[in-house]
């Protein structure tokens, strides 16, 4: 096992703050209404075979919908060069390149000796229906927090600061108030100037009054090497079929060696149960035994391979991510031991560990072993690493570091200055000091007047909603204000009876959103209606309601998205072909409301019409098709069962996402 480290130019390390220019895909705004449906989430439905001290955590902290975080749901695929922010940590040895405006991704990981990047880089910035908000990008290292799911922040600026440590080095910190669970995460990056792996502190805080669900995990897109392998210490695996999970022994699974991930037919997880007394770490090597190594101090227990396989559809959603930057695995590293639950944080703590990333590289002979040899001849240099690094000792070392102000580059939310507003209210400690958050947005501050004064802030009922709140204050203030302060106020009626639906109040949502259409004629509680009487199972009266709604709001992409989405859901399917003709012909052009209005043809008796447009139509794409969902295959195989009065035998191969 060598270092090869030859070949350094030697530097000072340095931090920089830098536009890059990128091939990007438009994000569009954040939807106007909450995300009170939600959809299907596998980890709610699945039944587990898994020995007693597994520890799995099943279900625990599992959610149905992203609320009070709201949907990017009116992006496009088309894409155009714009100037993106980077910041770039770089020492003699290695080059870190960091997103802070997209949920601060590590996106390249070059390795300069070895001249090469130790990441998978997408070429392009391309988003997909993949993440807990929907837009989702593949690519780098993705931070995952709170939420299980890729992040609530994958698309959204994250605070971004500068300081040095106690060594005189540059550290980059990225850091945000996580609103569901309540908690702050910090992660402060720096590089000695020697140092062959990107040192990386993660820091979770939950100071508030109760054990909150938490989940992390480090997701690293790597490339899928030819004939490259994936390196763990771990001999069991726990993976899934359909609803049910199970243990597996490792390296075989049905009689395919799994750790050699090109020979994966379909699309899978596994996360690797590492024994206690092992080193936790990662490694995704090429044919050569050149790659990435990722390891890290004890919390960080879990470890996970995902692999698209090598069935068509997996190969489509591969194509779909990218232009031209190829194949990728992911490895990850989580706080759990799987992505199937959370894990119970306590009140007054804080969760600290440390992760690496750098290049391993092995003799070639190496990557010729049985699995067992191999992974055992890893650990050792792992182990080495560790101890070479002082990696625990690091952790806290740097822990006075952790604690200090630095100065601020680019904002984040203001939400973490409104949690700081409320908790002065109440005489509560605020948030970490040494952390600065400041207001954003005016809504955030008329929050923070309401929670003082009692009186709710109101706007045009034609202006779009700023921000839903799940924080109890706000709902137990607007329902104590309701008939007083605020009875004739359409907007606290309205985010009232929104904070009821979200509580499981629906019969009060129900009345308040009533009252907030009496007050104003507005689509939000047309919308809020319509997810009520859904829930409910009254689909005639949602139907009723959603239907308002977008007649009032024909002209909001997101808006009219959602409200087909949801007359779907309550079988409305002559509203939708009827609306659909009103529509803006900018909105009848869109990909989702073309494949709804599809849809409904086909559910009122014309099936050839829509047999006609996909026939006629080759080249349509559904934008933000769903991972794993069969929808537009689904939807041409009962149109042509209908007008060839045989059943397809292929799907076209621009639909075929299905064969995962």
């Amino acid at each position: 096992m060598s270092v090869r480290a030859k070949g350094a130019k030697k530097m000072r390390p340095e931090l920089k703050f830098e536009p890059r220019v990128m091939k990007v895909s438009t994000i569009g705004e954040a939807a106007g209404v909450p995300d009170l449906i939600g959809g299907k989430i596998l980890q709610n439905d699945l039944e587990f075979f898994v020995d007693e001290d597994d520890e799995l955590y099943e279900a625990y902290g599992t959610r149905r919908n992203s609320y009070p975080y709201r949907q990017y749901n009116s992006y496009t695929r088309e894409l155009a060069e714009r100037e993106v922010r980077t910041a770039v940590l770089e020492n003699e040895r290695l080059r870190a390149v960091f997103l802070p405006e997209y949920g601060g991704r590590l996106w390249e990981l070059t390795d300069k000796v070895l001249g090469r990047n130790l990441l998978y880089t997408n070429d392009v910035l391309r988003f997909s229906n993949l993440a807990i908000r929907n837009a989702w990008f593949s690519g780098g290292v993705e931070w995952n927090v709170g939420i299980i799911g890729h992040t609530p922040f994958t698309a959204d600026p994250l605070y971004t600061a500068a300081l040095e440590n106690e060594e005189g080095n540059p550290v980059l910190r990225m850091y945000e108030y996580e609103r569901l669970r309540r908690v702050e995460y910090q992660m402060d990056f720096w590089l000695g100037e020697r140092d062959r792996y990107l040192n990386c502190r993660m820091r979770i805080v939950n100071s508030g009054r109760e054990v909150v669900p938490m989940y992390w995990w480090s997701n690293m897109a790597v490339p899928e090497y030819p004939s490259g392998r994936i390196v763990v210490p771990a001999s069991e695996a726990y993976t899934g079929a359909g609803e049910k999970v199970f243990k597996v022994d490792i390296p075989e699974v049905d009689g395919v060696d799994i750790t050699r991930y090109g020979n994966i037919p379909a699309q899978v997880d596994y996360f690797f149960n590492i024994p206690r007394e092992k080193p936790k770490y990662i490694a995704n090597i090429d044919s050569e035994g050149n790659g990435l190594v990722q390891f890290s101090t004890w919390r960080l227990q879990g470890r996970k391979l995902f692999s698209w396989g090598h069935k068509k559809g997996g190969i489509k959603w591969q194509e779909f991510l990218t232009e031209n930057a190829g194949n990728y695995v992911e490895i990850q590293a989580g706080l759990g031991k799987t992505q199937y639950g959370c894990i119970p944080m306590p009140p007054h703590s804080a969760w600290e560990w440390m992760e690496q990333y750098g290049a391993i590289s092995l003799e070639k002979a190496d990557t010729q072993l049985p699995f067992e040899q191999l992974r055992d001849k890893v650990t050792e240099y792992v182990s080495g690493e560790l101890e070479n690094t002082g990696l625990e000792k690091k952790l806290t070392a740097s822990r006075d570091t952790a604690g200090k102000k630095a100065k601020l580059i680019y904002e984040g939310s203001g939400y973490g200055a409104l949690e700081n507003a409320r908790r002065a209210l109440t005489g509560e400690r605020p948030l970490s000091e040494h952390l600065e958050y400041r207001f954003t947005e005016e809504g955030e501050k008329q929050w923070a007047d309401f929670l003082r004064t009692g009186i709710f802030f109101t706007r045009d009922p034609r202006e779009r909603p700023d921000g839903f709140m799940c924080d109890r204050a706000y709902y137990e203030r607007l329902k104590e204000t309701a008939e007083t302060k605020n009875a004739k106020n359409w907007y606290a009626r309205y985010q009232l009876g929104v904070m009821h639906i979200y509580n499981g109040a629906d019969k009060k949502g129900r009345k308040e959103l009533k009252r907030s259409w009496e007050l104003a004629k507005n689509c939000w509680a047309c919308h809020g209606l319509g997810c009520a009487y859904i829930k409910e199972g009254s689909y005639d009266k949602a139907i009723k309601w959603l239907e308002r709604g977008i007649r009032l709001r024909m002209d909001d992409t997101a808006y009219v998205k959602e409200g087909m989405r949801l007359l779907l859901m309550a079988g409305g399917y002559e509203k939708v072909e009827e609306l659909y003709g009103l529509l803006p012909e900018r909105l009848r052009e869109e990909s989702r409301i073309i494949y709804d209005y599809l849809t409904a043809l086909a559910h009122t008796g014309k099936q050839r019409e829509a047999y006609d447009y996909l026939s006629g139509h080759p080249g349509y794409v559904l934008e933000d098709l769903r991972e794993c969902e069969s929808s537009v295959s689904d939807l041409w195989r009962e149109v042509y069962q209908s007008v060839k009065g045989s059943a397809a035998t292929e799907i076209p191969g621009q639909w075929d996402f299905g064969s995962l």
